[in-house]
């Protein structure tokens, strides 16, 4: 009697009450079986079917209950941390004034440590290499160049040096001095030590050619000569620098391609000229076997005839390139006569520049500086 209300009472108990029945029943083993162990794995499944209940109550409770606290945690932060006192630090510009450069501080931490450059072909010989280069850039470009005339290449190879920041101008002089200074003791990092030291530059930049021939003096030994009212004017006497294979700087707006371009002085940039590809209109010159057209120039310098030269490209490396470019010769004549002024965003990003009185146009606009060894 006990038995049979047993049996009579586990079913009623297992539909309403799953969860408390397998309790009582693991005791029970007959009675575990006669449910059929698939019965416990089939109640969750009826269980997963519950979740309808579940999810009337408890499902859209939640998103319910998110959606007004969504409004809220956005509303707690703005009202915590106030945002707008961030953006006052990145509008420390203009600048404070530079001190006097014999008030210069010492070299900033940062200068010291950072890595300026990279060198390429650090230890090549700057007395040799760069004609095969030269010849295949003649070669591909064979169309720009007009076929009546006689191409002499003048060239003194100059090793290429990879900048690293703002330091255009001090790779620049390095690569210059290469070719003055047999000596090759002077690295950049020392460059860029004299330069801030004696207040020329705070980042590595510099806007004052005046500067440069002055800084070229002291960390080389060499003679400068500073040229003012253009390269157009100042054609021969560059080209006499050229031709006896001694470097030349030139300050100019740089293009994406690193070629001249007219930006008014907003994205001045400085190349180091090691020689030049003269067209001549008349002349008896040994041919070169590799490149048609062009021809061995005199061994003496002083045998050509400057009033032959019909056309002119300069040969340059800059900073930012290990190649050889040619550049037209008017074309960096323009381009070195329009440096105005500094680029606004550089004026206004709050980093420190030095820039001589009047500015960029006092200090590149229409100069060149000559490198000469000291005799």
């Amino acid at each position: 009697m006990p038995a049979e209300h047993e049996e009579e009472r586990a079913p009623s108990l297992d539909l309403p009450v799953p969860p408390h029945d397998p309790s009582p029943d693991l005791p029970v083993p007959p009675h575990d079986h006669c449910l059929d162990l698939p019965v416990p794995p089939h109640d969750p499944s009826p269980d997963l079917p519950v979740p309808p209940h579940d999810h009337c109550l408890d499902l859209p409770v939640p998103p319910h209950d998110q959606s007004p606290d969504l409004p809220v945690p956005p509303h707690d932060p703005r009202q915590i941390p106030p945002p707008p006192e961030p953006p006052p630090l990145s509008r420390l510009a203009p600048p404070p004034p530079l001190p006097h450069p014999a008030q210069m501080p010492p070299i900033p931490p940062s200068v010291v440590k950072s890595k300026f450059f990279k060198m390429v072909a650090e230890n090549s010989d700057p007395k040799t290499g760069g004609c095969d280069e030269l010849k295949r850039t003649i070669r591909k470009r064979q169309d720009r160049f007009r076929a009546d005339l006689k191409w002499l290449l003048y060239n003194q190879h100059v090793p290429s040096l990879i900048q690293e920041g703002p330091q255009c101008g001090l790779v620049a002089l390095w690569m210059a001095g290469m070719l003055i200074h047999e000596q090759r003791d002077v690295s950049v990092d020392r460059i860029v030590k004299i330069a801030v030291s004696r207040g020329y530059t705070a980042q590595g930049e510099m806007f004052s050619a005046g500067n440069m021939c002055r800084l070229a003096e002291e960390v080389f030994g060499c003679r400068c000569e500073l040229l003012i009212g253009g390269m157009e004017g100042n054609r021969s006497r560059i080209l006499h620098q050229l031709t006896a294979g001694l470097p030349v700087l030139i300050p100019y707006d740089e293009d994406f391609n690193h070629e001249p371009c007219e930006r008014g002085g907003h994205r001045a940039h400085w190349a180091v000229v090691s020689g030049a590809l003269l067209g001549m209109k008349s002349g008896s010159f040994q041919p070169d076997p590799d490149v048609p057209g062009l021809h061995y120039p005199p061994s003496d310098p002083g045998a050509l005839i400057y009033e032959d030269i019909e056309e002119t490209y300069l040969v340059i490396k800059q900073g930012k390139s290990q190649r050889y470019q040619l550049w037209d010769y008017m074309s960096g004549s323009r381009s070195n006569r329009q440096l105005l002024s500094l680029d606004p965003k550089r004026a206004s990003d709050g980093t420190l520049y030095v820039l001589p009185e009047g500015g960029v146009a006092a200090g590149l606009c229409g100069q060149v500086v000559l490198l000469q060894p000291n005799l």
